[in-house]
């Protein structure tokens, strides 16, 4: 049974902070998905999946997932992204890749890739695990895992199991960005007038909805 075919078919609290613990190979092997609910962490594992890591830094360096909606979400099981035409057949200009399944099991936070029916047709699709989904073993490329934010991975618009997770006016990747290419928050300069009140910060978080 093909749950991720084209056709049918992730916290620490302050990134900030975040960023600056990580060590800068944690940093290069780190993603910051941000949605309209907040923000998840995901650890890339190229251990497990070296020329998948690769091709989703690519598309990341390239701000490629950008505005991509999450259109396929079934409650309970996965949320589905990466498709640039929103309907579930779609994907990047880079090749199809090879399978890298290991013996990784695939649980809640776990990001697998999409693909067709052919084992070798991964290319940008990827799902994240809202639940343990052990029938996917060994069956579909695991690459990473979500370390914080699955509670903002829940809030994602969902589907139904009736219309296998299509979902109407979906949720969409504000931004996904490797951690080492974070840009540090600039801080309120201080004014020299004396007594002067202090200023109002230019970089307060917006209201992303």
């Amino acid at each position: 049974m093909q749950f991720f075919s084209r056709r049918a078919v992730l916290a620490f609290p302050l990134v900030a902070a975040a960023g600056a613990a990580l060590a800068e190979d944690d940093k290069q092997n780190t993603l910051i998905l941000t949605t309209k609910h907040g923000k998840v962490v995901i650890r890339l594992r190229p251990d497990l999946a070296p020329k998948h890591v690769a091709q989703i830094k690519t598309l990341v360096k390239r701000k490629f997932y950008d505005g991509i909606v999450f259109h396929r979400v079934i409650p309970g099981f996965m949320a589905q992204t990466g498709d640039p035409t929103g309907t579930g057949s779609g994907g990047s200009d880079l090749p199809d890749l090879k399978a890298e399944f290991s013996s990784e099991p695939f649980k809640r936070g776990t990001l697998g890739m999409a693909r067709a029916s052919d084992p070798n047709s991964a290319n940008s699709q990827f799902f994240i695990c809202l639940a343990d989904s052990s029938f996917l073993n060994g069956q579909y490329t695991v690459f990473g895992e979500v370390v914080s934010g699955m509670d903002v991975v829940d809030k994602i618009k969902a589907g139904t199991q009736e219309n296998n997770g299509a979902v109407e006016n979906p949720d969409k990747i504000i931004t996904l960005r490797l951690a080492s290419d974070a840009k540090a928050q600039p801080k309120p300069k201080a004014t020299s007038a004396p007594d002067a009140p202090a200023a109002e910060p230019t970089d307060a978080p917006t209201n992303q909805d």
